[in-house]
C-alpha cells in the first residue's frame, strides 16, 4: 500500500523569518527559496522538502523544558560528531539549555527563535 500522505513542508513561527532561515541554511546547507521575503522565508532540499519560517506578531519563544510556553514540536538532525556539530551550531547562534535528558546519546539545542531541536548520532 502506498502512503496516504507525503511530507512536503514544515513551517516554523518566529519574529524574524530572514534571520531564522539564515541560521538553518548555514546549519543544514539547504538552499534559500527564491520567493523568500521579510514576512516569510524558506529553504528547499533537492527532494522537494520545504522548510518555511513565518513572521508572527507577538511571537513568544518556547521555554524548554518548562511548558509555560510549550515547544509544540521539535526537529531532530542526524550528525556524525555531537561535539563538533554542537560547537558549530553554538557559533551560528544556537543556544544550549541546561536540561539535557539525552545522557550523551543526543543533545538538545535551541535555534535563535527559541525552538528546541535535537542532535542525534547518525
Amino acid at each position: 500500500m502506498s502512503p496516504l500522505m507525503k511530507l512536503t513542508a514544515i513551517t516554523l513561527d518566529c519574529a524574524d523569518p530572514v534571520a531564522l532561515a539564515a541560521f538553518y541554511q548555514q546549519a543544514t546547507g539547504l538552499e534559500p527559496h527564491p520567493g523568500s521575503g521579510a514576512d516569510f522565508a524558506g529553504l528547499t532540499r533537492g527532494d522537494g522538502l520545504f522548510v518555511g519560517f513565518q513572521r508572527v506578531d507577538g511571537y513568544r519563544a518556547p521555554r524548554w523544558p518548562d511548558q509555560t510556553v510549550p515547544q509544540q514540536f521539535h526537529l531532530d538532525f542526524a550528525v556524525e560528531d555531537l561535539d563538533e556539530a554542537e560547537a558549530r551550531l553554538l557559533e551560528l547562534g544556537a543556544g544550549r539549555p541546561d536540561h539535557q535528558p539525552g545522557k550523551g546519546v543526543w543533545r538538545v539545542l535551541t535555534d535563535p527563535a527559541g525552538h528546541p531541536f535535537c542532535l542525534v548520532r547518525g
